[in-house]
């Protein structure tokens, strides 16, 4: 059974690697997302138009806005005369952030007691609205600190109280995919799938000689992106290895499932291709990528909790951003290998549908 599985995955590996067409689908998509995604997919904020309403002027007050007006992030900052104008700065869009300072402020900030402070945020822009809220709330943490140790204190002087107009609430996979989705499809252009009707193969073993190939070449792709945009880009990666690579085993192998799942249902390539992008562009707009999923309909939420790439994101933003600890890693695996245990069985079973 080992040998004719064993022969299977080499059989399964030479055929990628020898077909220009499967060299162009590993490689290309690779350097590119390389070259551009680091570039023009950035979700860094810069040149953002800023609006200020000091009702204070007290020199703490002072001090403040001047800290975002010397941040790097804020290429304008605007000074309102009164509160209606903030809404009409958010409205012609002059200004994304909002920062509104209470006449009280500084006699707050000098008597020791917490002084308040509102961030009011562009909703209509939801994660430039989240990555400015990050960028502000930064600013006035550090005002914080150097007022607390100024005075001796620990607790912060300036408390934040954010609102987002408009929207209260702010409101490697595709290479894995398309290597499985095409697997069985190119054995029905080149006629060779009739050759593993007649073979001794059990859809099992089939099932797993294709499952390994893409695991491997996904585990690949993996380490080549993970090298390059550490040592390459200098992205800082503070979790652990081999917590990465064991989720993202996970990840590949439910991947892989609806990949044979596609690959089986494929007359040919160019199917297997439609099905793969049938599949990746919800999975994409579904994983809280490019908006959160507290932003989507309460009816469509639960439906995320199918989508491989919604948990893998946690692990892999937990894991570069702040060293993830093991158990919320294992937390976010498991539903990756519920995922597993139900599209694996399926492509088994169809399989043994289409071979019988």
């Amino acid at each position: 059974m080992w040998l004719r599985i064993r022969s299977l995955i080499i059989k399964e590996l030479l055929a990628v690697l020898r077909d220009p067409r499967g060299r162009r689908v590993l490689i290309m998509p690779t350097i590119l997302q390389l070259l551009i995604f680091p570039l023009a997919a950035t979700q860094e904020v810069k040149n953002i138009r800023m609006a200020v309403l000091n009702e204070d002027w007290g020199k703490p007050s002072r001090d403040l806005v001047a800290r975002f007006e010397g941040t790097p992030y804020f290429s304008a900052v605007q000074h309102l005369g009164s509160a209606p104008e903030i809404a009409r700065a958010i409205n012609s869009r002059d200004a994304m952030l909002v920062l509104h300072i209470g006449p009280d402020f500084s006699r707050r900030v000098v008597a020791g007691q917490t002084a308040d402070v509102q961030l009011i945020l562009d909703g209509r822009r939801s994660n430039t609205a989240q990555i400015l809220q990050g960028y502000a709330t930064s600013v006035i943490d550090r005002y914080n600190a150097e007022l607390a140790v100024s005075r001796g204190a620990v607790a912060p002087a300036t408390a934040i109280a954010v609102r987002s107009w408009f929207n209260p609430n702010l409101l490697t996979t595709l290479i894995t995919l398309m290597v499985t989705a095409l697997s069985v499809a190119r054995e029905r252009e080149l006629g060779t799938f009739e050759q593993l009707l007649v073979s001794p193969l059990q859809p099992l073993e089939i099932v797993v000689g294709k499952t390994v190939p893409p695991l491997l070449i996904g585990l690949a792709e993996a380490a080549l992106i993970l090298a390059i945009g550490t040592l390459g880009y200098g992205v800082p990666f503070s979790g652990s290895l081999m917590l990465l690579f064991a989720s993202m085993m996970a990840f590949l192998v439910s991947v892989i499932g609806v990949g044979l799942f596609v690959s089986a249902l494929a007359q040919t390539q160019q199917q297997a291709v439609l099905g793969t992008f049938v599949f990746m562009v919800p999975a994409i707009t579904l994983s809280g990528f490019a908006s959160p999923i507290e932003n989507m309909p309460a009816w469509l939420q639960p439906l995320t909790l199918a989508n491989p790439l919604r948990h893998f994101l946690v692990i892999a933003k937990g894991l570069f951003l702040k060293a993830m600890p093991a158990a919320e890693v294992f937390h976010n695996t498991i539903p990756l290998v519920l995922i597993g245990l139900v599209t694996i069985p399926i492509a088994t079973w169809l399989f043994r549908h289409r071979l019988s």
